[in-house]
């Protein structure tokens, strides 16, 4: 049975003015730069920018509503266009208001209600909410209002459950606008962008749709992982987001510092390795690195031809017979979600500090599986090591000067952003999984913080068939059989207790379970991806197909 996941672009956000809101958009900030950007290029109409939409082949428009400004026009004119709508909320968390006690905003219900009747209203995006849960105060100012509620002095847990408990709110909330506005409940979920490899699971076993941004500043098989693991664990659908906004500079289009921070190449490896992942939905952030609006009209720009040429050819000639819900791993990660991407403070908004060793193995775990090439403190790149060429384009180049039609390159070295690094069909779940969801990995790998009875269980038995099974001493009960506690055979497989996943001994036991350094794999039931390095800086990928 053949897939396709639906295709999307999201609208301009320092390019043009939004065609339906005029001169308002300009008296907000639209980025999360921290300033207001006026506007690059002529307002277009509607009719005209629906046809541009149409012309790069979209199926669905993300539109971030501008807080206090009606949605009447822009829903007819979508579904009289035949475009789906997702909503988002990304303006309103930059500029407020905020829902009380929070750095969130919220699209009001009677919105929602208005898209749902007069076009199909296919979701509702969250943008970057583990960012500003964690981050609260990168935009709102006033004091420190996390996304989803105060968990200063809680326990690691109890900050978890709080957040859990104000996600199924939000998700019970819009269920019943939308089934009283005539939908079927399910239709208009809540999905949940994520920058950092965080919270996936929590948010998912809440009820959230789950969407990875790809580029941007993440390690793509990292985030890819944990993203497809925490959609199988809860039986959540998977968007995608192709996230122009990145680290980079080059000779290539450039809006603004960082806007894109990938080269055309690496856009085009990237939307086929998001495809090839079997998502829901992909689409792009933003169409502004597509287009240019001119006196005559749209014109596309390198990105817009990849697009295009992405969706028309690569998309028609590699139909998928399968989709992320078919994800399988030759190597499993286990551990709690603690919200940790290598800052280790602020854990789920907690100011009180939580980022122990426990919490750090995660990424030791990671380092060791991708053949030392992900960093060991980290899980992204905001974290110490990295520094972002586009903060040398932003102190070179005034804003004025923006667009440059041919970029530039800012600092020397080169890019900081690759997409390859090897990794052997790894999923990511949390403590919580069982072993039906955990399926026949060869190895298995458990650490982070907690983990329940039955995934301690589902491991044991996965060893016992024949696995290999490393584990933190820490997370060992004092009540378990004493040979759960050493090193050696248990059943038919291999049971290895370390307090140190970076010891040889660790990486001599998975070294042969690894696979090859210059593959990195992601499996689907009876099709393996294999993606290889297009270049020598891993910026680009090879595909097959087996």
């Amino acid at each position: 049975m053949k897939q396709r996941p639906r295709l999307g672009i999201q609208g301009p956000v320092v390019a043009w003015q939004d065609p339906w809101a005029g001169e308002a958009s300009d008296r907000i900030m639209r980025t999360g730069t921290g300033s207001v950007c006026p506007s690059q290029d002529p307002r277009p109409e509607p009719g005209a920018f629906l046809e541009a939409l149409k012309d790069l082949a979209a199926d669905f428009y993300v539109h971030h509503e501008i807080p206090g400004m009606p949605v009447a026009e822009l829903c007819a004119d979508l579904a009289a266009a035949g475009l789906d709508l997702c909503l988002g909320n990304e303006y309103g968390n930059i500029n407020g208001p905020w829902r009380p006690g929070t750095n969130r905003y919220d699209v009001p219900d009677e919105t929602i209600a208005q898209a749902v009747r007069s076009v199909r209203c296919i979701g509702l995006l969250y943008d970057e909410p583990e960012h500003l849960q964690i981050n609260a105060g990168q935009y709102r100012k006033d004091g420190w209002y996390p996304h989803w509620g105060s968990t200063d002095g809680l326990s690691l847990p109890a900050a978890r459950a709080l957040v859990e408990r104000a996600v199924r709110s939000r998700v019970r909330q819009v269920r019943d606008v939308a089934g009283r506005s005539g939908a079927d409940p399910d239709s208009v979920p809540l999905v949940s962008e994520h920058v950092f490899p965080v919270m996936f699971h929590t948010f998912a076993r809440a009820g959230m749709d789950l969407c990875p941004k790809i580029m941007k500043e993440s390690f793509q098989p990292l985030q890819l992982s944990t993203a497809l693991g925490a959609a199988l664990q809860y039986g959540r659908r998977l968007w995608i987001c192709a996230d122009l906004w990145g680290p980079d500079t080059g000779e290539w289009f450039t809006r603004f510092p960082g806007f894109p921070g990938h080269s055309p190449q690496e856009f085009e490896s990237a939307l086929k390795m998001g495809y090839l992942m079997g998502p829901s939905h992909l689409f792009v952030e933003n169409v502004d690195v597509l287009l240019r609006h001119t006196g005559n009209g749209f014109e596309k720009t390198e990105y817009g031809e990849v697009w295009q040429q992405f969706v028309r050819q690569f998309v028609a000639e590699h139909p998928l017979t399968w989709s992320h819900r078919d994800a399988q791993a030759d190597i499993a990660v286990i551990h709690a979600d603690d919200g940790n991407y290598g800052q280790n403070e602020r854990l789920f908004g907690n100011r009180v500090p939580e980022g122990g060793e426990q919490s750090r193995s995660v990424f030791h775990i990671w380092h060791v599986l991708s053949r030392g090439t992900m960093p060991a403190h980290g899980s992204c790149m905001h974290i110490p090591g990295y520094e972002f060429p586009r903060h040398a384009l932003k102190k070179k180049v005034p804003l004025e000067r923006f667009p440059l039609a041919k970029g530039t390159v800012a600092a020397a070295g080169g890019g900081v952003h690759p997409l390859f690094y090897p990794l052997r069909s790894v999923l990511a779940f949390d403590d919580q999984v069982d072993a039906r969801q955990l399926g026949q990995p060869q190895l298995v790998v458990i650490g982070g913080s907690s983990l329940s009875d039955q995934t301690l269980s589902a491991a044991v038995a996965r060893a016992e068939d024949g696995g290999t099974v490393v584990i933190a001493a820490w997370l060992l009960p004092a009540h378990c059989p004493s040979a759960w506690k050493e090193s050696g055979r248990l059943g038919r497989g291999s049971w290895i207790v370390t307090n140190d996943f970076l010891e040889p001994r660790v990486r001599e036991a998975i070294e042969p379970l690894l696979g090859p350094a210059d593959c990195w794999t992601q499996r689907f039931g009876d099709t393996e991806i294999r993606m290889y390095p297009g270049d020598a800086g891993g910026f680009t990928l090879n595909f097959e197909i087996h």
